[in-house]
C-alpha cells in the first residue's frame, strides 16, 4: 500500500512572532477597515468610485465590527465570571 502525504492547496501560515497580534494591532486593523469603507463611500459620492466598491467595503467593515463586538462581549463575560468567583 502506498500512502501519499496530504498537501493543502493554500500556502502555510507562518507562526506569529512574539509581540504580534496585540490588542492595539487588532484595533488598528479594525480602524483601517472602517477608514477604507468610509473612503470607498466618499469616492462614490464624489463620482470617483463605484457603488459596488462602496457596498463591499461597508459590508466588510460591518462584519469586522460585529466580530470585534462579539469578541469583546465574550472577553468581558469571562472577566466578569473570574471576578465573581468565591475564594
Amino acid at each position: 500500500m502506498r500512502i501519499e502525504p496530504f498537501v493543502p492547496d493554500v500556502a502555510a501560515v507562518p507562526a506569529a512572532k512574539s509581540g504580534e497580534g496585540s490588542f492595539s494591532d487588532t484595533l488598528d486593523a479594525l480602524g483601517g477597515t472602517l477608514e477604507r469603507a468610509q473612503g470607498a463611500e466618499d469616492a462614490f459620492a464624489a463620482k470617483r468610485g463605484s457603488l459596488q466598491d462602496a457596498i463591499y467595503e461597508r459590508a466588510r467593515a460591518d462584519v469586522a465590527l460585529a466580530v470585534a463586538t462579539a469578541a469583546a462581549q465574550h472577553a468581558a463575560q469571562a472577566v466578569q465570571s473570574v471576578l465573581n468567583m468565591q475564594i
